[in-house]
């Protein structure tokens, strides 16, 4: 064990290649302005598709590009409530016909409102042991 080849040096962490006849990729160096008034740069490949915001090194915000390139707006989609994703189930004439059924029984005294919310609520599978 006394004659290890690499001692002192972390496996993994150094290269002892040379640089020498070694060509890189194409870069250009776009600039980033945040709403706080930093600026910075970021390297990126030529063919890179290039961001139009960054998040600030220094702040977290969100800095825009130097050159004045504005992103696409995106199109938001509108908030899906219980109501819409309820009409994707069921019509109104439906939803009535329920609510009739359901406020017959209540009337009648089938039902109270604690067993109407016990019955809406998914029920956990129950294991008997033996």
């Amino acid at each position: 064990m006394a004659d290890r080849s690499l001692r002192g040096t972390g496996l993994g962490s150094k290269s002892f290649e040379d640089e020498a006849g070694v060509e890189f990729a194409a870069r250009q160096e776009l600039g980033f302005d945040c709403p706080k008034g930093h600026h910075f740069t970021k390297m990126f490949a030529v063919e890179a598709e290039l961001p139009t915001e960054w998040e600030c090194p220094r702040c977290g915000a969100e800095a825009v590009r130097s050159d004045g390139v504005k992103g696409e707006a995106k199109e938001a989609k509108p908030v899906r409530t219980h109501w819409d994703m309820l009409l994707e189930r069921r019509s109104i004439s439906e939803l009535e016909e329920l609510l009739h059924e359901r406020l017959d029984l209540l009337r009648a005294g089938e039902l109270t409102p604690m067993e109407i919310s016990k019955a809406e609520r998914p029920r956990a599978s129950r294991r008997t042991s033996r």
